[in-house]
């Protein structure tokens, strides 16, 4: 009898905890709710269970259906706040801390990502200042599914803008939310669903996917759990081996003499080279593997005893750091900026010894040209660019790249996206495209067939989409050339096309040798006037550079009219610079430009009978300075359709 009571007593604690109302992630404290439209809150109970929610003065009930799902709707929500709701049922909770303005979903892949903390050398008074709880972010969790949507997210809270909250922020969305509430002084919540180096078929419901065959199918495969098993212990299982032979071999960790941290360390034999630099371009060359460096520099007595920031630029691709024979830290990959703490006291009088051990897996390794390279103090710094000694550690072959399972097509949808669906929002903004350059062949019909799938997923019409074209990166070129950057940014302009989106050039404030350009300013501001104009109704605002409208051929020069002129067509920097024009030949050469009547004229000595001209067409068309007389550049465009 005793063990019958106990199962019986299980049975009904069980019920009872499984009647308690459960909410989504979503609708906690400090929410931010969409004001102006048809307010979904929800959850799960158990089936028939009655709920009632009491907010702003109102009562709404109802009860869960036999799946045990429920859904209140809240009608004519002004802006404002805070508020707070209670939810009654079999439990009862409440929400505290709410506000009603605006929701914009925030989405796409590192440029998107990158916080005001990556983004804080350039912004430390804008961080300082930056307490404001009418401006809130949502950070969506990473996580991929391939086989259903997910109905909940597996954490995250919201967050209101201050000094500590803010590093956590997405540095585009966040200053894109500051610009919406110092002009409409309305509230901003922010829901930051992005994840690096993510391709778009990633974000795209496996319905919307039927129509890419290539990628649902890649879908497909996904969906058996023992694959990704097999590929990740593969990929491991690879990965470990290669960083084990290459620690079993490199001379700087095996040297009979002491390890090549060491400051005593003897260097005769070693090379010497500027840095920054790539060691192919050495007498080491193209080779792949570690290599250390070592550098000497003196410290005065009166910063020995402050605090001090290395600052090493980027590094292509892993390094380890040591000074003064100390470990001070170590970075895996190359994109992200060397920032590492000087314990203090670490540093003495005079002479002091950095070691930089540097592994390349593929490609030029090395340290990245045109980044920072000192120690950093209160008020003075120490330079650490010009002669450092270097070593080969050993020789490797190339290691190839892991398979990354949360890029493949669906997974982030499933896993991200899915999850928001019945939580309103006022729009998109989107900043994605890095990733789809490798074949942007497709990206046009794959961007515009994720923001119709968006909206048809949500089911709030068309809400306004606005996104980021790629901004200027990689070498220069001295020659017109082709270039798949360009190519999408192509597809990007074209995706115009689809009804109530908007777009920020940006191909002036990217950096040659960053993927990841700080400048997060301006583009949240260029996206933000996007917004005026699409989703605050601000239709006298300037919201976009130059886009081309109709190409004349005239003889020997070809004519070409914008639209969004506004107060007229104007060139930073004397003359128009980076158009190329050709003849049937395809050929393309360096062009002359004009402006004439707030129309561009386009000319080349070499050409007597042009077909086609191109402008800023490619990876980083340094010196393209054609903008309008409200300060935004001309989108990046060309007037033939020649193939690869």
């Amino acid at each position: 009898m005793k063990s019958k009571s106990v199962i019986y007593i299980f049975i009904l604690l069980s019920s009872i905890a499984f009647s308690e109302v459960k909410l989504p992630k979503l609708i906690s404290n400090g929410m931010v709710l969409q004001r102006e439209a048809k307010v979904n809150i929800w959850g799960w109970a158990s089936a028939g269970e009655e709920i009632k929610i009491e907010f702003l003065n109102s009562t709404y009930n109802t009860s869960a259906n036999e799946k045990g799902d429920w859904n209140i709707v809240l009608e004519n929500l002004e802006a404002g706040g805070p508020y707070t709701m209670n939810i009654t049922a079999s439990n009862a909770i409440t929400i505290d801390n709410i506000m009603i303005g605006d929701v914009w979903l925030c989405s796409g892949q590192s440029n998107m990502e990158l916080t005001m903390e990556r983004a804080s050398p350039i912004y430390e008074d804008v961080i300082a200042n930056s307490e404001n709880p009418f401006i809130r972010q949502f950070e969506v969790p990473d996580r991929y599914n391939f086989n259903e949507p997910q109905q909940d997210l597996e954490s995250g809270e919201w967050k209101q803008a201050n000094p500590e909250n803010i590093m956590k922020f997405s540095a585009v969305a966040y200053f894109f939310a500051k610009e919406i509430y110092d002009h409409y002084k309305i509230p901003v919540g922010l829901i930051n669903a992005s994840l690096g180096g993510s391709p778009a078929e990633a974000w795209i419901s496996e319905g919307a996917l039927k129509q890419f065959p290539k990628y649902y199918n890649e879908a497909q495969k996904f969906k058996d759990s023992s694959l990704i098993v097999q590929i990740e212990k593969s990929d491991q299982e690879r990965i470990g081996n290669w960083y084990s032979l290459l620690n079993h071999k490199d001379e700087g960790l095996n040297d009979p003499l002491g390890n090549w941290y060491g400051s005593s360390l003897n260097t005769s034999d070693w090379s010497s080279v500027k840095v920054p630099a790539f060691w192919s371009d050495t007498q080491i060359g193209p080779v792949i593997g570690s290599v250390w460096f070592r550098n000497k520099f003196d410290v005065p007595a009166s910063l020995t005893g402050e605090p001090a920031l290395l600052i090493l630029g980027r590094i292509k691709d892993a390094d380890s750091v040591f000074i003064n024979d100390e470990f001070i830290g170590t970075t895996s990959y190359e994109w992200p900026p060397r920032r590492y703490r000087i314990p203090v006291g670490l540093l003495h009088v005079g002479e002091n010894t950095i070691v930089v051990r540097v592994i390349c897996s593929s490609g030029k390794g090395g340290f990245i040209p045109d980044k920072e390279y000192k120690i950093v103090f209160d008020q003075n710094s120490i330079d650490l660019e010009g002669e450092w000694k270097y070593h080969l550690g050993a020789e490797m072959d190339s290691l190839a790249q892991q398979t990354f399972i949360r890029w493949q097509p669906l997974g982030l949808y499933n896993g991200m996206i899915a999850p928001l669906l019945n939580y309103r929002i006022k729009g998109v903004v989107w900043y994605q495209g890095e990733s789809n350059a490798k074949d942007p062949s497709d990206y046009a019909e794959l961007f515009s067939s994720m923001i119709i799938d968006w909206r048809n997923q949500w089911n709030e019409g068309d809400f306004p989409f606005l996104f980021v074209q790629l901004a200027n990166f990689m070498d220069p070129k001295d020659e017109p050339s082709e270039s798949d950057w360009a190519l999408v940014r192509e597809a990007q302009l074209k995706t115009l096309s689809v009804p109530n989106t908007g777009m920020a050039t940006i191909i002036d404030i990217g950096d040659w040798n960053d993927i990841h350009p700080l400048n997060k300013k301006d583009v949240g501001y260029r996206l933000f006037l996007n917004a005026q104009y699409l989703a605050y109704g601000d239709t006298s605002v300037v919201h976009s550079g130059p886009i081309l409208n109709s190409v004349q051929i005239d003889s020997n020069k070809i004519i070409l009219s914008f639209k969004n002129v506004d107060s007229g067509l104007v060139s930073k920097d004397a003359e128009l610079k980076y158009f190329s024009i050709c003849g049937s030949d395809g050929k393309f050469v360096w062009a002359n430009a004009k402006i004439e009547n707030d129309k561009v004229v386009v000319w080349s000595d070499e050409i007597s009978n042009p077909v086609a001209v191109r402008y800023a067409w490619a990876d980083d068309p340094e010196g393209a300075n054609l903008y309008n007389a409200e300060g935004l550049p001309a989108s990046p465009f060309r007037t033939d359709n020649f193939k690869k």
